[in-house]
């Protein structure tokens, strides 16, 4: 019997969907552009020791308490450089810019590098709050653009850990994950991390599957 650590293994094959233009109507040139499509046919994870990505893709952590997702993030990647880190582009903007600005450039900072990055074929990791679905769509379509596969981990933190007007959008994105709805969304694979499984994850790394998988 295997006695290694178990693996979740997210296939190099999973690619985001792509829809057609529709042909061009009269009065089209009045109307903005549709976005294209990110959808995807999406795969719930269940929680592991191990996990590992495609390199070159997009992993969002998500979370109510953004600086638990980032201590996650720095805890368990194998690859430190692919963490973009919200709270040190933060530190070096401060006193550089003015202290209502700083949360705007530091997300278009951060959204440069990831492009950049992706661009690239790099992998990328963001931790971000990210609980509503249009702040999520800007951050897949960072990685859709250049067809790099989108992943999804949801770290769940105590309740009292939860600002009140994150509740209920922190509510909305859970059953949406665990209903296996966030492949609408553009994310390939998604994950809810909670519990006893947050310190039972060791390691995420971003590697080809082994020849014999």
């Amino acid at each position: 019997m295997p006695t290694g650590p178990r693996s979740v293994k997210i296939s190099p094959d999973e690619r985001g969907g792509w829809s057609s233009e529709r042909p061009r109507r009269p009065g089209d040139e009045d109307r903005p552009a549709r976005k294209p499509d990110v959808s995807v046919r999406g795969r719930v994870l269940s929680p592991s020791d191990r996990l590992r990505y495609t390199p070159g893709s997009l992993l969002l952590v998500v979370s109510a308490d953004e600086a638990a997702a980032e201590k996650l993030a720095a805890r368990v990647l194998e690859e430190q450089s692919a963490l973009l880190a919200t709270s040190k582009v933060r530190a070096l903007l401060a006193g550089k810019v003015p202290a209502d600005q700083v949360e705007a450039k530091g997300a278009e900072l951060i959204a440069a590098a990831a492009t950049k990055r992706l661009a690239a074929g790099q992998s990328v990791v963001l931790t971000a709050r990210a609980l509503d679905p249009e702040e999520r769509e800007r951050i897949v379509r960072l990685a859709a653009v250049h067809r790099r596969p989108r992943h999804l981990i949801l770290l769940e933190v105590p309740r009292d850990a939860v600002a009140e007007d994150d509740r209920a959008p922190l509510t909305a994105l859970r059953t949406a994950l665990d209903q296996g709805l966030l492949g609408e969304e553009g994310f390939m694979t998604s994950l809810r991390l909670g519990g006893a499984a947050v310190g039972e994850l060791k390691r995420i790394v971003f590697a080809p599957p082994p020849a014999d998988d």
